[in-house]
């Protein structure tokens, strides 16, 4: 293994989340007020941390979101995950490879802590990310496409940047990772690769990552 940690991105990398959290979203926005498509969400803000999304409605229209929003939208992905959400195909896999290496790994994720559980719950992946394997937008000040987020968890992990590798599956992470001195393997599953230019790496099925990252 030629890394010293992996850092896994959460959503649409480890867990299926991305089309239930876009679909809810742009449904959201378009209830709001602010006619959203899937497709739009999927441009806009996949791989945001919440704070970009009211950034960008505000800088768009003017006009704020409501201080409930976050709270309702989250409660809306919590119901749909514990009803629909699935882990990626091939990640068990590669979480499997990596323990039996010891090769140490985390989650470094734009979404809250809560909403990391929930998931990782769901889908069984909690037992892969005990305390100290977690990380989040929320524990730092700005979230992707700003290095921050990469950053801290390479220091809790006692990790140099330059020894980690991000795995990612949106531009803005791509971004972040570049940004933060580490070389970042794009998962091309819903993006295309076109929109992943940046990244060290590109690849298509998550079955496919153990024999890259070795």
């Amino acid at each position: 293994m030629r890394y010293d940690l992996v850092i896994f991105d959460n959503d649409g990398v480890l867990v299926d989340s991305e089309p239930i959290s876009n679909r809810l979203l742009a449904a959201y926005l378009t209830e709001l007020g602010h006619p959203t498509s899937y497709e739009d969400s999927i441009r806009d803000y996949m791989g945001s941390a919440m704070h970009r999304i009211h950034d960008l409605v505000l800088e768009r229209t003017g006009r704020r979101l409501p201080d409930d929003f976050d709270d309702v939208f989250h409660t809306r992905v919590f119901a749909a995950f514990k009803r629909e959400l699935e882990p990626m195909p091939g990640a068990v896999e590669v979480l499997e490879k990596l323990a039996a290496d010891g090769v140490p790994y985390c989650v470094a994720s734009s979404g809250s802590h809560a909403r990391i559980r929930v998931g990782h719950r769901k889908t069984g992946l909690d037992r892969w990310f005990g305390e100290g394997r977690v990380f989040s937008s929320e524990d730092v000040g700005r979230g992707k496409p700003a290095p921050d987020l990469f950053l801290y968890a390479a220091e809790r992990m006692g990790v140099a940047p330059e020894r980690c590798v991000v795995v990612e599956d949106s531009p803005l992470g791509v971004r972040a990772a570049v940004a933060a001195g580490m070389d970042v393997y794009g998962f091309t599953g819903m993006t295309p690769a076109a929109k992943l230019a940046g990244a060290t790496q590109l690849f298509g099925d998550m079955g496919e990552l153990a024999g890259l990252l070795g």
